[in-house]
């Protein structure tokens, strides 16, 4: 589902390097769209979006090589512990926890763009 969802938003691309940038780039875009209904008190699009940005994370779990070695591993928690993040920010409303999911996904753009040179 989430390269799905984000391909509705014209990240089509034959580069899987661009596509985990776009995907990273639209869980920010989807945060940012949480914390406001957060602010409004608009729960069911609260939910909407922090359930696309689970299913991005999840869509990169999924896209994982884990024979590629340790970074996988580390990846693979990592988006877990977004993922559990999300959940529970969304319960208790709290945007601390959603600002924290933002800045570890700036961190993963600005190291893939490093890594890839994109």
């Amino acid at each position: 589902m989430g390269i799905e969802v984000y391909n509705q938003q014209n990240a089509i691309s034959d580069d899987p390097y661009i596509l985990v940038l776009k995907l990273y780039e639209g869980v920010i875009k989807y945060l940012s769209f949480v914390k406001s209904a957060m602010e409004e008190g608009e729960v069911e699009k609260k939910f909407t979006y922090i359930n696309k940005s689970i299913a991005i994370f999840d869509e990169l779990r999924n896209v994982l090589d884990f024979d590629g070695g340790e970074v996988a591993y580390y990846l693979d928690g990592l988006y877990l512990y977004q993922i559990e993040t999300l959940f529970s920010a969304g319960i208790d409303d709290n945007i601390n926890a959603v600002n924290q999911v933002m800045k570890v996904t700036q961190g993963l753009i600005d190291a893939w763009k490093e890594e890839t040179g994109l």
